[in-house]
């Protein structure tokens, strides 16, 4: 099992959803994060005064998957989410030891 974690734009998120639910990702857990990287922020102009955004706003998505997938899951998160243009985002594969659904006490694949 992987663990795949992609900061994404806020307004891919729909389409990156979609797609994935489509190849038969079952599940996902979403965050709002703020960072930087490459863009290092920007300025915008407010009421007349300009200020700074150092940190830009991103959707964080991590998803576990069995290892058959995992590159599907990255080449769908990454085609669904690129605009071409600077802040874009990262994609991050993990290894997983082990997992357990709570409810059921399935572990590994089947808890996926």
């Amino acid at each position: 099992m992987k663990l795949v974690i992609a900061a994404i734009k806020p307004f891919k998120l729909e389409e990156v959803r979609n797609a994935l639910t489509e190849i038969g990702v079952r599940g996902m857990m979403v965050s709002e994060i703020r960072g930087f990287g490459s863009q290092s922020g920007h300025t915008e102009i407010y009421r007349g005064a300009e200020y700074a955004v150092n940190f830009v706003p991103k959707m964080r998505l991590e998803l576990v998957v069995p290892d058959a997938i995992v590159e599907q899951v990255v080449e769908t998160v990454a085609a669904q989410s690129r605009t071409g243009k600077i802040g874009d985002g990262k994609i991050f594969v993990l290894d997983v030891e082990n997992a357990l659904r709570v409810r059921t006490g399935e572990t590994d694949d089947d808890a996926l």
